[in-house]
């Protein structure tokens, strides 16, 4: 378990993988910590150097007082990537996570080589959408919007999965504080113009049963950025490395030895 501490914030974080790997960062969701990944990892090329954090408000990590802005958020990543010794490297981000990734690559382009859009975009959702659910929350706790999320996040065989209700504990057990500090921060966000303007081995995934970031915005955010792959899962939602942990693992894997992993 390690602690970084940038000022008054202290982010939690973990490192796996030999230390001359290739360096790949992995970002999470909205309402997740770091374990969303723990599935797919043990899948993946063995040669990689991971990096799996808490943004601010989740897991571990601090929860300061909101909102907050992406740019926060992505010049936290900025000096964890520094602090930790990770650069030019396989950056992956799913949802508020592929925000931050595109972001970081658009400012730090030392830090990203090649980045993984996984169920995101470069705008997502419009600032009614959020503020309406930031004011349920503020209102009634995570509670309030928990089961309209899952309805989004996960297709509906997997709502009868017994792994189903520790997803629903890990939305539920975010604070609060963080969850609207964050999704004031993708509120604020429209990375169109600087997004386009990317050039770098870019993968997009989307799940086909998202109702968060469905396909058709995954892979308009991707055509930004020429040359970018899109891959579809079938059968999932907004969450692929959960639901299809081997198929995501397949495609991620394929990515990465593209970039030359082992």
């Amino acid at each position: 378990m390690h602690m970084a501490q940038f000022g008054d914030l202290r982010l939690h974080y973990d490192v796996t993988g030999p230390e001359d790997g290739m360096p790949v960062v992995f970002a999470n969701s909205l309402g997740t910590d770091y374990r969303l990944w723990d599935k797919i990892l043990p899948m993946l090329p063995a040669d990689l150097r991971i990096l799996r954090f808490d943004k601010r408000g989740h897991g571990l990590s601090d929860v300061p007082d909101g909102p907050y802005s992406m740019g926060a958020l992505i010049s936290d990543t900025e000096k964890l990537m520094d602090h930790t010794g990770f650069k030019d490297a396989i950056f992956v981000g799913l949802s508020i996570g592929g925000m931050i990734a595109q972001g970081l690559a658009a400012k730090r382009l030392d830090l990203v080589r090649a980045m993984v859009l996984s169920n995101t975009g470069a705008k997502i959702g419009t600032r009614d959408m959020w503020a309406d659910r930031v004011a349920a929350v503020n209102e009634g706790g995570l509670a309030s919007v928990v089961d309209p999320t899952m309805d989004r996040w996960f297709s509906k065989p997997f709502h009868a999965d017994p792994e189903f209700p520790a997803w629903r504990n890990m939305f539920l057990r975010t604070p609060s504080m963080g969850w609207t500090g964050c999704a004031a921060a993708i509120a604020g966000t429209d990375f169109i113009s600087s997004t386009s303007g990317l050039r770098l081995p870019t993968l997009a995934i989307a799940g086909s049963e998202d109702g968060s970031t469905p396909p058709d915005l995954v892979f308009e955010t991707a055509d930004l950025i020429p040359g970018a792959q899109k891959e579809l899962i079938r059968g999932a939602g907004h969450l692929p490395c959960v639901e299809k942990p081997v198929e995501y693992a397949a495609i991620l894997s394929a990515f990465l030895k593209a970039q030359g992993a082992g």
